[in-house]
């Protein structure tokens, strides 16, 4: 959990915060997320998202253009020595990631924003954060 900023260096690498290693592993999924972000998911968690994602029915046209997204834009990543991770540019271009970022520690993902994109968006939802709180309650939370 938490919220780090951070920039790319010169080479599209990241460097993952401390915080966020332990959880990740030595190798996890660095994948296209929602609302222009990244999603970064630990092995076991990225079986999971699999084993979901096959339950998709293939005859629905939604079902299939999620799941090719999703799956198409995944690359395994193993950071080297400092932590750092080279972010594909197809993967830059969907979050609009230029330099400066936030990476987000997510319940059982990390998310990456590009800094504006984040901002925009935090700012917004945090206008609405307690009414969504009270929508959310409806389904078991």
């Amino acid at each position: 959990m938490g919220e780090y900023q951070h920039s790319l260096d010169d080479k599209g690498r990241l460097i993952i915060p401390s915080k966020l290693r332990e959880g990740l592993g030595e190798k996890f999924i660095l994948t296209r997320g929602l609302d222009h972000s990244l999603f970064v998911y630990p092995l076991t968690e990225w079986s999971h998202m699999e084993e979901k994602m096959k339950t998709l029915p293939t005859t629905q046209a939604d079902a299939r253009a999620f799941v090719r997204m999703f799956f198409s834009g995944a690359v395994e990543c193993e950071p080297d020595k400092q932590w750092r991770i080279s972010i594909p540019q197809n993967l830059r271009e969907h979050a609009r990631i230029n330099k400066d970022l936030y990476v987000l520690g997510v319940s059982t993902r990390v998310e990456i924003w590009a800094k504006e994109v984040w901002e925009e968006y935090s700012s917004k939802v945090e206008e609405s954060y307690e009414a969504l709180a009270e929508k959310i309650v409806g389904i078991g939370l």
